[in-house]
């Protein structure tokens, strides 16, 4: 069969990777066309757009990027048309995919399967209406997603597990590399424990959050060493030139496509709210969430009026208790940053808590297996209709 699958940042692209192998697992003679990234590509898929050239965040950058955003759909909506697909996989990535499902479902193209739903359950609520109408089905990887869809919408969803389980659970079998050696590969002193900075996938992220997430843990500079785990996306230099503003002793090294390898070797993290929180809460990597937003003063304000959710970090919404501290809008300053990291560098007050903590939550996620059920579900459904 026929696949077009669309991913909008770097962990949409490494889901849906996943899916795609398990997809061909079940079904060999699968084909994927895909707008997403080098892992669905390496995968298998024949890469028509790649998502760094459509994914922007932010009201100044969208509308200062709108006509390369709407050629982008234009061109994927006459792709699916042109290709006849057997089905579109939408993952994430709601204000491009929620066009392209309208698109699919109005001229009756092919079923239209959504793998990691948009948090609707955070914001834009309405939405709900369009995935109501334009998706046949949701994939969840969230556990408390099925009762809001279920219980307060209507909307039968499938929970399949969470990928992240998978890849971290993978990546911990076949990862032998000690601290020492980890160090000596990437040119670390063996000697000062990690601090490890993730400072998210997009340009505005890495923007408005690393510059102060440096400040805050050169503080514990030189006994611990501070190592930046860079998004594949963005290119080097536009790390560097962020990094060149700061004193010395606030520059991380910077490190590419081994941010797994670095959470396992990191005594502590700061992390911008996103699948990365998750996925440190996994290599039980204690964690700061830190989300600064230009004006964010008013950012706190419109988030207690509008945001629908206690959390904004996947660990504690899955947990549903505050495991980690979130400094979000003019709560993530310097000062916020360094003082919640000390509580969670050994010997710190918070430190053994947060780890109990997230095996509580692992619990929660259930067992390794999203990609292979989905798959399963999603061939199931495409035979019964064909």
């Amino acid at each position: 069969m026929k696949y077009f699958l669309i991913a909008g940042e770097a962990s949409g692209d490494l889901h849906a990777a996943d899916l795609m192998r398990a997809i061909r697992h079940a079904d060999p003679q699968a084909v994927f066309r895909c707008y997403g990234g080098d892992k669905m590509q390496a995968a298998g898929g024949e890469l028509l757009t790649h998502y760094k050239d459509l994914a922007y965040m932010g009201i100044v950058p969208v509308l200062t990027h709108l006509p390369q955003i709407l050629r982008g759909m234009r061109r994927c909506k006459a792709a699916i048309r042109a290709w006849q697909p057997h089905c579109v996989i939408l993952v994430d990535y709601p204000g491009f995919n929620l066009g392209i499902a309208q698109y699919v479902k109005r001229h009756a193209l092919c079923p239209v399967y959504y793998f990691i739903s948009p948090k609707i359950w955070a914001w834009k609520e309405g939405r709900i209406k369009r995935i109501k109408r334009d998706v046949d089905r949701v994939f969840s990887i969230l556990p408390f997603e099925v009762d809001f869809y279920e219980k307060k919408h209507g909307m039968p969803i499938s929970y399949v597990g969470n990928p992240t389980v998978d890849e971290v659970e993978r990546f911990r079998a076949s990862h032998t590399e000690t601290t020492r050696l980890f160090c000596e590969a990437n040119g670390l002193s063996q000697d000062r424990p990690i601090i490890a900075l993730l400072a998210g996938s997009r340009r505005q992220e890495i923007k408005d959050n690393l510059s102060k997430m440096c400040q805050a843990a050169a503080a514990y500079v030189p006994q611990y060493q501070l190592v930046l785990a860079c998004a594949p996306s963005v290119e080097p230099e536009y790390y560097q030139r962020i990094l060149d503003k700061l004193p010395p002793e606030a520059r991380p090294t910077q490190l590419f496509d081994r941010t797994y390898a670095l959470l396992s070797h990191s005594k502590a993290a700061l992390v911008t709210s996103g699948t990365a929180t998750l996925e440190t809460a996994l290599f039980r990597t204690p964690q700061v969430v830190c989300y600064y937003i230009a004006a964010g003063w008013l950012v706190s304000l419109l988030r207690r009026l509008f945001l629908k959710v206690k959390y904004i970090s996947l660990v504690n919404l899955v947990a549903d208790e505050e495991v980690v501290p979130e400094l979000v809008g003019s709560q993530m300053n310097v000062d916020n940053v360094r003082q919640h990291l000390a509580q969670i560098l050994p010997p710190g007050p918070r430190r053994e808590p947060m780890l109990l903590a997230y095996k509580r939550m692992a619990a929660r996620l259930g067992d390794p297996g999203a990609p292979q059920r989905a798959a399963a579900e999603m061939l199931r459904r495409l035979q019964q209709d064909a």
